[in-house]
This record gives C-alpha cells, structure tokens and sequence, in this order.
C-alpha cells in the first residue's frame, strides 16, 4: 500500500483511486483551489471519473479527517494543502494572488497567544499576511 493510502486507513477513510489522487496532486501543488485540482487531475487523467461534486466531497472528507488543511485568504476560495501540524503562517500576494508558507511566529504552536482566552485552551493561532510578492512589485 502506498503512502497515501496508509494515510488514508489511519484516519479510517476507505483507500480510494480518487482520495489518493486528490492527495498527491494537493502534494504536487499546495494552496491550489478545487477548481485547480481538477484541472491537474483531469490533465495528470488520474481523477478516475471524479466529478466536480466528487472532488469537492472528497476534499471536505480529507479536511475533516485532517489530512488537508483548507485556508481561505478573504477575497479568495477556499484553497488547500497537507496538513503537516506544524502551525505555519501564509503570507497573500495582493497582486497575483500567490501564497507563501512562513513559519510558526514564535516558539512553539500557537506561536500566538491571546492576552485572555477565559475558558478556552489555546491550541492553534492562524496569521496571514498581505503584501506584494518581488514580481508583482517589479512589474508595478
């Protein structure tokens, strides 16, 4: 079994062609939309007959079972990518979009803590960054 398909059993998913395709082109190109992975899967011709609905449904299974994380910069659909629990950051290019990972800000997750959570326990802080990547700036 490869990889993705053990992956896949750990978290009690059924190992499908579909779930480990999703998973190798989420791999392939992180902080991709749904509508970019299908267009990888349909030209890698490794979706298997996987529909719009399908893929979409798939990705939420993936998500929920914590083996992709989905971020959702404003402005933007959802995009995706592995989940590696290692807290990182994203830093948004206002201009084409592209999205970079940054490490945990400080120490270890969260990285971030609330001057006061009352009643809650901290286990995780999401920052993005917006900015302008070198060739957007080059090209202004």
């Amino acid at each position: 079994m490869d990889a993705f398909g053990v992956r896949l059993r750990r978290v009690g998913l059924r190992n499908t062609p579909q779930r480990r395709a999703v998973l190798a082109a989420v791999e392939r190109h992180p902080h991709s939309t749904a509508t970019e992975l299908a267009v990888d899967l349909e030209a890698d011709g490794v979706a298997g007959g996987l529909s719009r609905q399908g893929l979409y449904n798939v990705l939420e299974d993936l998500v929920s079972a914590d083996l992709l994380r989905s971020l959702e910069p404003a402005g933007s659909p959802a995009r995706f990518e592995p989940q590696r629990h290692d807290n990182h950051h994203h830093l948004v290019c206002r201009g084409c979009g592209a999205i970079q990972d940054v490490p945990c800000a400080v120490g270890a997750p969260p990285c971030l803590d609330p001057v006061t959570a009352p009643g809650f326990r901290v286990e995780a802080a999401e920052v993005t960054w917006w900015g302008v990547c070198d060739a957007c700036a080059a090209a202004e």
